[in-house]
C-alpha cells in the first residue's frame, strides 16, 4: 500500500502525523517504509530522533536518486539508528520501520522530467514490494512532489496498486479552505491527476482528510470563561458547515488528531512510554492508533 500525504499549508503537523501513523503500523507488527518527498525541508530523521540524516542524508538521498546521480536510495533502520532509547525498543512483535531520507541540502525540483518520473516509478514498485506500508511524505502545496508523485502513479506498473492520498489541515477556517482547494481547485490534486492519467472519481475515493491538533471547543484550559465556551462551539459548529460545503465532511474525513501540548513544544513521535510517564495525553496515542487502523482496512476506508 502506497501512502502520500501532503497538504496546501506548511505546520499542518502532516509529517509529525505520518511519522507517528509510521510508527504505530509497525508496532502492530507491519513492515512499513517511509520515504522523505520534502525535497526542500527533509527533516524526518529529526523526527525519528535520528541525529545522523536530523536535515537529511550528504550523499544517496531521495533526490539524488531521483535525479540520476546515485544508482540506489540510501535506507535507514530506525530501530537501529534512532538516538532515543524508547525507540529501539519497539516490541518483539514489531515489524521494520525504515526510513529512506532526502538529501541535505536539497532542493524542489523545477520540473519533473520523463527520466525522473521513471526512476520515481521504478522506485515505488520496489518499496511497495518489500513494505506492506509505503508513506511518501511530500512537500506542501502544488509541489513538484506531488506532480511526480502523480504522474509516477499514472503509469501502468502503479495504476492499479493500492494507493492512499491524505490531506492534512488544522481546524480552522484558512486551513479547511486550503485543503480545499489543494483538492478541488485550479492545477489541484484532482486536476492535476486527470493530466496525469487518472480518473478524477477513483482519485477522488482514494483521498481522505486529517484534521490535526484539534481543540476540544468545550473543555479547559481551551475554554475558561462561560461566554468563551459558547463563542468556542459556535465557531466548531461554523467549522463544520464550511468543511462540508467544501467537501471536507464527515464522509471524507479520516480522522483527527487532539491538540497535544507535547507536540506544542517538540515534534516527536508519542510512544506508549510517553503517555504511562503521563508527559503526552493518553488521547493523543489512542487518535494515531485510530487513525493507522483506518488506514489500512479496507472495509473501514470505503465506508467513510
Amino acid at each position: 500500500m502506497l501512502i502520500f500525504s501532503t497538504s496546501d499549508k506548511g505546520g499542518t503537523g502532516r509529517s509529525v502525523t505520518s511519522c507517528n501513523l509510521a510508527y504505530r503500523l509497525c508496532a502492530a507488527g507491519r513492515n512499513v517504509a517511509y520515504v522523505d518527498f520534502d525535497f526542500g525541508s527533509p527533516t524526518a530523521g529529526a523526527l525519528f530522533e535520528i541525529s545522523a540524516v536530523e536535515r537529511g542524508i550528504a550523499d544517496g538521498g531521495v533526490h539524488s536518486y531521483l535525479l540520476g546521480e546515485s544508482g540506489t536510495v540510501s535506507r535507514v533502520d530506525v530501530g537501529t539508528a534512532t538516538d532515543r532509547a524508547e525507540l529501539k525498543r519497539i516490541g518483539p512483535r514489531s515489524g521494520r520501520l525504515v526510513l529512506f531520507p532526502g538529501d541535505e541540502g536539497g532542493a524542489e525540483f523545477l520540473t519533473s522530467s520523463d527520466a525522473v518520473v521513471t526512476r520515481c516509478a521504478e522506485l515505488l514498485v520496489a518499496l511497495e514490494q518489500e513494505f506492506r506500508v509505503v508513506f511518501v511524505d511530500l512537500s506542501a502545496g502544488r509541489s513538484v512532489a506531488l506532480e511526480l508523485a502523480l504522474q509516477a502513479t499514472g503509469l501502468p506498473q502503479l495504476r492499479r496498486r493500492t494507493s492512499r492520498w491524505l490531506i492534512f489541515h488544522r481546524w480552522t477556517r484558512q486551513h479547511i479552505l486550503a485543503a480545499a482547494g489543494l483538492v478541488h481547485g485550479p492545477h489541484g490534486l484532482l486536476q492535476t491527476g486527470a493530466v496525469c492519467g487518472h480518473d478524477p472519481e477513483e482519485l477522488l475515493g482514494s483521498t481522505r482528510y486529517v484534521r490535526t491538533a484539534v481543540p476540544a471547543a468545550h473543555s479547559q484550559p481551551t475554554a475558561q470563561r462561560a461566554a468563551q465556551a459558547a463563542w468556542l462551539q459556535e465557531q466548531d459548529v461554523a467549522l463544520r458547515r464550511l468543511a462540508t460545503a467544501n467537501g471536507l465532511g464527515s464522509t471524507a474525513v479520516l480522522g483527527a488528531t487532539p491538540m497535544e501540548p507535547v507536540l506544542q513544544w517538540r515534534e516527536q513521535l508519542i510512544l506508549d512510554s510517553d503517555v504511562n510517564a503521563h508527559i503526552a495525553n493518553p488521547e493523543t496515542a489512542l487518535a494515531y492508533t485510530e487513525l493507522a487502523r483506518r488506514l489500512v482496512d479496507i472495509a473501514t476506508w470505503e465506508r467513510l
